[in-house]
């Protein structure tokens, strides 16, 4: 069993910050299906700071997805401590920093993944936050910045020096950004340099090869990003259904989160985005992805997944998918 700080997670597997996808409706699906623990998308200090109407629509949460993290990025040390200090009015059960972000529009500000490259910087942000969040914070970063430069160890000792109360590591280094194989040796290192919690990320596709990550590297719980995409399905032993009629109960009941709380017409992209995913590499998937994506708007959506069962779609050799 995964604990951080006080809180004693029900599961050891953790829905990772998706930028774009892990929002509220999406962390409430994950935690239904098993996530003992779900962190939001990158929430931007300045925009905290600011107030920006569309930063604060992220911190948006509710008791069923209990406990939640929030992750903050930025690279200003007052932003982030001033960030921290707001969030306490939002009661979130962890705080994150995310020092791992590899996107060029997060680094080239000093943020996200460059911060492995400025540790002096990174630890003043790590105490600074500490000292003004009352949550538990955690931090998650890579294993450097490149090939030649694995500082993750001294990253992780850092940053447990620095009063966090649990790292996430990503087996890649920042050169890397998404491409190549997550290094879950370097991971294993990291988790026996240390005495606090360690999260591994990077590369699981299923919750065996998530519970055999965990026994391998020692490390305390992992986290899943893109996997669980379309398929929250990830996070329990069942894992994900191949029958299409199976999937459709999934896709309805995040249609239904999506709809209590998402301004669903206005972000009609993002929702159709959403459910395309849960019939990908499924056989015949285009059938219905297709007429997903040719759906106007939200209401022309649900009503075709909720008459979907009772007239089977058909491919072009009338075969039968559901």
């Amino acid at each position: 069993m995964c604990t951080i700080a006080h809180l004693r997670l029900s599961s050891p597997l953790i829905l990772a910050p998706l930028a774009g996808y892990s929002d509220l409706p999406f962390r409430i699906l994950c935690r239904e299906f098993g996530a003992g623990l779900c962190v939001s998308e990158m929430i931007s200090c300045h925009g905290l700071v600011y107030q920006q109407k569309k930063t604060l629509q992220m911190l948006a949460s509710v008791s069923e997805e209990k406990p939640v993290s929030f992750q903050l990025f930025g690279a200003d040390i007052y932003t982030m401590a001033k960030a921290a200090d707001l969030l306490n009015e939002f009661k979130p059960d962890l705080v994150d920093i995310n020092m791992g972000c590899p996107v060029k529009k997060v680094t080239k500000k000093g943020a996200g993944a460059a911060l492995m490259a400025t540790p002096k910087l990174a630890r003043q942000i790590i105490c600074e936050v500490v000292q003004n969040s009352e949550s538990p914070v955690t931090v998650k970063f890579r294993t450097g910045v490149s090939n030649q430069s694995e500082t993750c160890i001294d990253f992780g000792k850092m940053a447990e020096q620095s009063g966090a109360a649990a790292i996430t590591v990503h087996g890649r280094n920042w050169a890397q950004a998404f491409t190549g194989s997550a290094n879950w040796e370097t991971i294993g290192r990291v988790k026996s340099s240390v005495s606090i919690p360690v999260i591994g990320n990077g590369d699981i596709t299923n919750y065996d090869d998530a519970r055999k990550k965990i026994a391998n590297s020692g490390c305390d719980g992992v986290m899943i990003g893109r996997a669980a995409l379309g398929n929250p399905w990830v996070f329990c032993k069942k894992g994900r259904p191949v029958n299409y009629a199976q999937i459709l109960p999934g896709v309805l009941r995040h249609l239904y989160l999506m709809e209590c709380y998402l301004d669903v017409n206005r972000l009609f992209a993002v929702v159709k985005n959403h459910i395309g995913r849960y019939f990908k590499n499924l056989e015949h998937s285009s059938t219905i992805r297709k007429q997903v994506y040719e759906c106007k708007s939200f209401s022309d959506l649900k009503h075709f997944f909720t008459t979907i069962s009772e007239k089977p779609i058909l491919v072009k050799d009338q075969q039968e998918i559901i």
